[in-house]
């Protein structure tokens, strides 16, 4: 036996594995840098089961709004639904198997297998989708489950992650849940509302219930900052909660879309409708470095 022990050789699946997960964060790297920023403050051991979520999250925004679209140019109709019924499929039996040949679907599916991601929090994801392929406008309840399936679940998808070695009471895991579901909305509505003339102009789509980008006033703008202002106010409250090992990077989130919500507030309405908000590389810097050394909103 030799004196120095030698590494044990990974077995295939687990080599297989670690290629998908490679493969997974290829993917969140080549779409969002300040996502990237943000998953460096997640511990090492969660990190890239948060880049193995987010992966196939923008897999199936690519077939609906993305890649998809521009490859078929219209020439196949129904083709987008199929491949979203695929992508959704192929998840199910991924998690159930524990293989896949999607190599992004694989790393989900494992991750999902570790920290007991189910179904009934996967399905209303693959529902909002479907919806974007059709819908171009939404009643309240349409935009209730649309923001629910499409931002709401995804982090309460990384909520199992955070908190998979916890043992917590029911009352503590609905708390969580809410804050996760809070701040999820909030996301969602922030990019909604800056994404307003690009939704309706190049997909046809107004998300907001009611609301019109031609007669968009600084009345429906403020109502609209007060509400994602509320959703950031209930996940905060429950941030300082969360492990050591999550709570810089969602407190990072927090600070990022709280900025972004009240540079809107702070834009005209008329110019809201023009042009797309953003928030400078400097202070996402701000917000990044505020996070890194304990900052909490």
């Amino acid at each position: 036996m030799d004196l120095i022990a030698r590494k044990q050789k990974p077995s295939s699946l687990q080599q297989y594995t670690r290629a998908a997960e490679l493969a997974a964060a290829e993917v969140i790297g080549a779409y969002s840098t300040s996502f990237g920023w943000a998953t460096k403050l997640v511990g090492k051991q969660i990190r890239v089961h948060i880049r193995n979520i987010y992966a196939l999250v923008r897999v199936a925004d690519e077939i609906v709004d993305g890649a998809a679209d521009e490859a078929l140019q219209g020439t196949q109709p129904g083709y987008t639904q199929h491949a979203l019924d695929q992508l959704e499929a192929e998840t199910y039996l991924a998690i159930e198997s524990g293989f896949s040949t999607n190599l992004v679907v694989h790393a989900f599916a494992h991750t999902a297998r570790l920290s007991g991601i189910k179904r009934e929090i996967i399905e209303p994801f693959f529902t909002s989708m479907r919806m974007d392929i059709d819908n171009r406008e939404y009643d309240q309840a349409g935009f209730d489950k649309y923001v629910y399936g499409s931002a709401e679940v995804v982090g309460l998808m990384c909520l199992e992650v955070y908190l998979m070695e916890l043992d917590l009471t029911a009352h503590e895991k609905a708390e969580f849940v809410r804050g996760a579901r809070a701040l999820g909305a909030a996301f969602q509505k922030v990019n909604f509302l800056r994404d307003l003339a690009a939704d309706f102009q190049k997909l046809g789509r107004s998300y907001f219930p009611g609301v019109n980008v031609a007669s968009f006033n600084e009345e429906e703008k403020h109502r609209l900052v007060v509400d994602i202002q509320e959703d950031l106010k209930v996940s905060s409250s429950v941030l300082k909660k969360l492990p050591k090992s999550s709570r810089k990077a969602v407190a990072a989130a927090q600070m990022f879309f709280d900025e972004l919500n009240r540079k809107i507030m702070a834009t005209p309405a008329e110019t809201l409708i023009s042009e797309r908000i953003r928030v400078s590389n400097g202070k996402k810097l701000v917000i990044l470095i505020k996070a890194w050394i304990g900052v909490v909103p």
